[in-house]
């Protein structure tokens, strides 16, 4: 994609602006119950070698059976990837020997994979733009075990449970400028595989992990040599990971020196990449159609079928936000980032205001969860709270500081607002003449304050302090505001 560089995003070397391209390989477990080929059980934290099956395990003459459901999430995935999806793929053994793969191949899909070309759109907050991302392909591909090192001083031991667990390959075109542009496709990748609910994106757990590739080259010339990072589960680290990487790479070549085409990994102790191995081609892996399955087909009606059972998606979601509730795209998208907060917010709109709504959400519940390192899902505010605070501030019953305070004794405390309002006496003052009251003897006390209010119209904020400070806050700021500026003759 030869689209014009942003200098923006250009590395300054010694000699010279840089650009870095990157290409990125996720690897998403598939959410099924049982793996790829097998009957075996997918559930994180068994006992290690419990969730294996005589096939998981590559005991001679056991033969891979497809699950269905996995084949039914990749097509799910490819849909809302906005990709082709191939009616025929096959499946091919890919040969390396390691000790945690007991075939000692994989299978996964070379040539034809289920799922061709499709595209992600990624607003990018740090420069304020939206990138189109190419997908190349998404296939299926059973995971390897797992190689322990650290159980016995001078022995590795090996636990197959996560052998023959679904992935989806999600390979990128090289379309990625920078760090900010790649931290943000992998967190909108995430965002949509968890609303079609066919990967949770647990990144600890190692249900998503990246493959990063990254390359170097001057503005305008043609791609450099690329290093591919293995395996980062860590959306900050991949951030990391690509800086180093690419400040290595231009040190070498503003030495003299050339890149060596390598598998690396990154090292989040050192803040560091280093060599692991160098770069397989797909002739080392000696990819050939697999024997024991059959070609995968299936017709349009399949996948049309599917696709009628597709949810609403992240982008879909966030037109809907700003054309029905008046959001700013900076809302929409926040609220829409995770499929909760967007569910949240519709029950709290629904019938009320939805800026007022989504100003709440994401500047009061947002801020107070963040702060006790919660999320949404365990709000100790209901949905239907938040909404009947914002109605009562609707209804002029309290004012926005009011409500904040109410809020703060709900998320700690619970209980319905309207009878918290009743019961701790915290609704406003709208009769006119005990705020006046209050306005007269301020006025009183402060006749220099006065003088220099008419001068000086801004001044009536002061008036607003002090007369709120006087009614403890609870005065309607609309009607002060109004008997403030004909008492101070203010225009």
């Amino acid at each position: 994609m030869n689209a014009p560089v942003n200098p923006k995003k250009l590395i300054k070397g010694a000699t010279g602006d840089w650009e870095i391209v990157i290409g990125m390989e996720i690897h998403a477990q598939v959410t099924s119950q049982a793996k790829l080929f097998s009957g075996a059980s997918t559930a994180f934290g068994g006992d290690p070698n419990s969730h294996v099956s005589l096939v998981d395990a590559a005991m001679p003459g056991m033969l891979p059976v497809i699950n269905e459901e996995c084949v039914r999430q990749a097509i799910r995935t490819g849909l809302g990837l906005k990709a082709e999806i191939n009616l025929r793929s096959t499946f091919d053994r890919k040969n390396y020997f390691y000790p945690d793969l007991p075939q000692g191949y994989q299978i996964s899909q070379y040539k034809s994979p289920i799922v061709g070309e499709g595209e992600v759109i990624v607003d990018v907050p740090e420069t304020g733009e939206t990138i189109t991302v190419r997908i190349e392909r998404l296939h299926l591909e059973q995971d390897a075990g797992k190689s322990i090192h650290d159980l016995h001083p001078t022995m590795s031991f090996v636990d197959l449970n996560r052998s023959g667990v679904a992935l989806m390959e999600i390979v990128s075109k090289p379309d990625l400028r920078s760090s900010d542009e790649a931290r943000a496709y992998v967190t909108k990748l995430r965002t949509i595989l968890r609303y079609l609910g066919t990967c949770d994106g647990d990144m600890d757990k190692g249900n998503l992990r990246a493959d990063v590739n990254v390359s170097v080259r001057r503005p305008g010339d043609e791609l450099g040599t690329r290093c591919e990072i293995k395996n980062v589960n860590s959306i900050r680290f991949i951030g990391q990971a690509i800086e180093y990487e690419a400040r290595r790479q231009i040190a070498i070549l503003e030495d003299g020196g050339k890149i060596d085409q390598e598998t690396r990994l990154y090292d989040p102790a050192k803040g560091e990449t280093r060599s692991m191995r160098s770069k397989e081609e797909a002739h080392d892996y000696r990819y050939f159609p697999d024997p024991d399955l059959l070609p995968l087909e299936f017709n349009q009606a399949y996948v049309d079928d599917l696709a009628k059972g597709l949810p609403e998606l992240p982008d879909e979601k966030k037109a809907r936000f700003m054309a029905d509730y008046g959001l700013s795209p900076y809302d929409a998208s926040v609220l829409v980032a995770e499929r909760a907060s967007a569910d949240f917010f519709e029950e709290v709109a629904k019938g009320r205001d939805g800026k007022a709504a989504a100003n709440w959400i994401i500047n009061e519940l947002f801020g107070r969860l963040n702060k006790e390192g919660k999320d949404i899902s365990e709000t100790p505010v209901s949905a239907a709270q938040l909404g009947v605070i914002i109605e009562l501030i609707g209804e002029n019953v309290i004012s926005g500081k009011i409500a904040k305070d109410l809020f703060e004794i709900v998320f700690t405390e619970g209980g319905d607002p309207r009878e918290l309002v009743e019961q701790r006496g915290m609704k406003q003052v709208t009769d006119t003449g005990a705020i006046e009251k209050a306005v007269d003897e301020i006025i009183a006390a402060n006749p220099d304050k006065v003088e220099q209010a008419k001068a000086k119209p801004t001044l009536l904020g002061w008036f607003v302090g002090q007369t709120m400070k006087a009614t403890g806050g609870k005065a309607n700021p609309q009607a002060l505001n109004e008997i403030l500026k004909r008492k101070l003759g203010i225009e």
